[in-house]
């Protein structure tokens, strides 16, 4: 194929080819330091609608810098834009290496912030009484 119509073809489809990427990059395991973290949350375990992304910069830093980003209707996971910009963010601050979660790993609210903090999220009433990491009831 010749190299205009590759780049074409892949412009058509950024976000699977960002959650491609990032699926690569987090399979390789520990490559060193910096790491990004990459979580994504929801109101259930089926629609991502917030992804946070912080790096480590070596093994006694805490996650600093850290982004999220947002979005409404489509999933996080599959937005070209949003797929875009964790990219560059990665590439901006030398990543070598990403440890994310295979999963949604919780509500999109913050605790203490969004709602009051020993309470389930009213907006998600999905996650209430429900382990984040395995999905299963625990009440």
């Amino acid at each position: 194929m010749p190299r205009e119509n590759r780049q074409t073809a892949s412009m058509k489809t950024p976000g699977t080819s960002a959650k491609k990427w990032l699926e690569k990059k987090s399979r390789r395991g520990f490559r060193g330091f910096p790491v990004a973290t990459i979580a994504c949350y929801g109101p259930t375990a089926d629609l991502a609608t917030k992804i946070v992304v912080a790096i480590v910069r070596d093994k006694h830093a805490e996650p600093d810098p850290m982004e999220r980003w947002f979005t409404e209707d489509v999933d996080v996971r599959v937005d070209c834009d949003v797929g875009a910009k964790v990219i560059a963010f990665l590439k901006e601050h030398g990543v070598k290496s990403v440890a994310a979660p295979d999963r949604i790993i919780g509500c999109p609210h913050e605790e203490g912030i969004d709602y009051p903090a020993g309470e389930s999220c009213p907006q998600c009433p999905y996650w209430a009484g429900r382990d984040r990491f395995t999905h299963e009831r625990i009440n």
